[in-house]
C-alpha cells in the first residue's frame, strides 16, 4: 500500500534502463496475436511445458521439490499427490490452471486473494485462505549462523486492512490510467511481499498475482514460457532488489526502482526474449532449432543433463539437441562428466595447459 500513497508513483524517478525495458515489453506484447497464426502447435506444447516448468520452479525457490517425472505426472497427467510436497506442488498446479483458463473473469479483490491461497493449500489440510495470524519476520542466517532481520512485514492485526488499502488504491491507479500498468503490476507485486499476508506461500502467490496482473494488462507470455523459471534462474537479482526496494517501504521512502528493473527489466523481458527465439527457431531457416538449443545450453548451470536441455527447448526433436550438444562438445564448451542413461555434462571444459 505504501507504493499507492497520494502522489508517490507519480513523482517517482524512472531511469531510462526502465523505460526501454517497458517500451520493449510492449512491442513484443503487440506482438502476441501473430504467434497464434504463425505457429498453433509450437505454441500449445510450449503451454504444457511452461506450466511443467513454472509449477516445478516456483515450489523449487521455496524448498519445495520433487522429482521432474512426478511433477510431470501431476501437471500434465493431473496425477493425485502422495505426500506433503507434491501436494503443495499439486495445489500450484491448480491456481495457475485457474488463472490460465478464468483470469477475464477474475477481480483483483482481497477475497480473490484468499481464494486463491485457499486453493494453493487446497490438499494440505487447515493452511489455506487465512491471513497471518502470527508475526513472519523476513530473516537471513549468515555464514557465522548469525540471523539478520532483513524486513519486518506488516504485523498480523494491520494485515487485513492493509490488504483492503492495497487493493482500493492498486485499482484506482489502474483504472485512471495515469502510470503504465507494467509499472503499476511491479508496485504491487512488491507491496504484497512487504505486507507478506500469510504464514506460508507468499512467494508463491506473488508470482501467481504476477502472472494474473500481466494478463490484465494484455501481456500473456507467462502462458508459454515459465516467469517463474526465469526468476529461480536469476533469483540473486530477485533478493537483492526486493532486499533493496522494501528499505524504507513502512514510511514510505522506499525505491521502486531497483525492484521495476528486475520484474520488468529482466524477468518479463527475458520471458519475451525466450518466446520469439522458441517460435522462430521453429517457424524461420533451417537449422534455426539447433541454434536454439545451443543458446539454452549456454544459459544452463555449469553441470546439466539432456532433460535440462529439452526442458529449456520444447518442441525440438532429440536429434537436434544431440547434435547441438556434440556441436558444443567439439567445439570444447561442454564436455561429458559421467555417462550413461543419467549422462551429466559440464561446462566450462577446464585448461589442462
Amino acid at each position: 500500500m505504501s507504493s499507492f500513497r497520494p502522489g508517490f508513483l507519480e513523482s517517482h524517478p524512472i531511469s531510462g534502463a526502465l523505460l526501454g525495458a517497458v517500451r520493449k515489453i510492449g512491442a513484443y506484447g503487440g506482438r502476441e496475436e501473430l504467434y497464434a497464426d504463425r505457429a498453433p502447435q509450437v505454441l500449445e506444447t510450449l503451454r504444457e511445458a511452461a506450466m511443467v516448468a513454472s509449477t516445478e520452479s516456483s515450489n523449487r525457490i521455496e524448498g519445495v521439490s520433487a522429482p521432474h517425472a512426478r511433477i510431470e505426472d501431476l501437471v500434465v497427467r493431473r496425477d493425485t499427490p502422495r505426500n506433503r510436497s507434491e501436494q503443495e506442488i499439486a495445489g500450484y498446479r491448480d491456481v495457475l490452471s485457474t488463472i490460465h483458463a478464468n483470469w477475464e473473469h477474475m477481480l483483483l479483490t482481497p477475497n480473490l486473494v484468499l481464494q486463491l491461497h485457499r486453493d494453493l493449500y487446497k490438499f494440505v489440510p487447515d493452511r489455506g485462505g487465512r491471513w497471518k495470524t502470527a508475526p513472519n519476520r523476513i530473516t537471513e542466517t549468515l555464514a557465522d549462523g548469525t540471523v539478520r532481520v532483513r524486513f519486518d512485514p506488516v504485523p498480523p492485526h494491520r494485515t487485513e486492512s492493509a490488504m483492503r488499502a492495497l487493493h482500493e488504491r492498486f485499482e484506482a491507479e489502474w483504472e485512471s490510467a495515469a502510470s503504465d500498468r507494467l509499472l503499476l503490476i511491479g508496485a504491487y507485486v512488491l507491496d504484497f511481499l512487504c505486507i507478506h499476508p500469510f504464514l506460508d506461500g507468499n512467494g508463491r502467490m506473488a508470482r501467481l498475482l504476477t502472472l494474473l496482473l500481466l494478463y490484465r494488462a494484455g501481456y500473456g507470455v507467462g502462458r508459454f514460457v515459465s516467469l517463474e523459471q526465469v526468476i529461480e534462474e536469476t533469483r540473486e537479482g530477485y533478493y537483492d532488489s526486493l532486499f533493496t526496494s522494501s528499505q524504507g517501504w513502512h514510511e514510505g521512502k522506499h525505491s521502486l526502482l531497483p525492484w521495476w528493473e528486475y520484474i520488468l527489466g529482466v524477468v518479463v523481458l527475458e520471458a519475451y526474449g525466450r518466446l520469439e527465439e522458441r517460435i522462430g527457431a521453429v517457424t524461420s531457416r533451417r537449422g534455426a532449432k539447433r541454434q536454439m538449443v545451443v543458446a539454452a545450453i549456454r544459459r544452463l548451470p555449469e553441470t546439466f543433463q539432456y532433460a535440462d536441455v529439452s526442458r529449456a527447448c520444447p518442441g525440438v526433436s532429440r536429434p537436434t539437441i544431440q547434435r547441438a550438444i556434440r556441436e558444443l562438445r567439439d567445439k570444447g564448451e561442454i564436455r561429458l562428466l559421467r555417462r550413461g542413461r543419467d549422462a551429466e555434462w559440464g561446462k566450462p571444459v577446464p585448461d589442462r595447459r
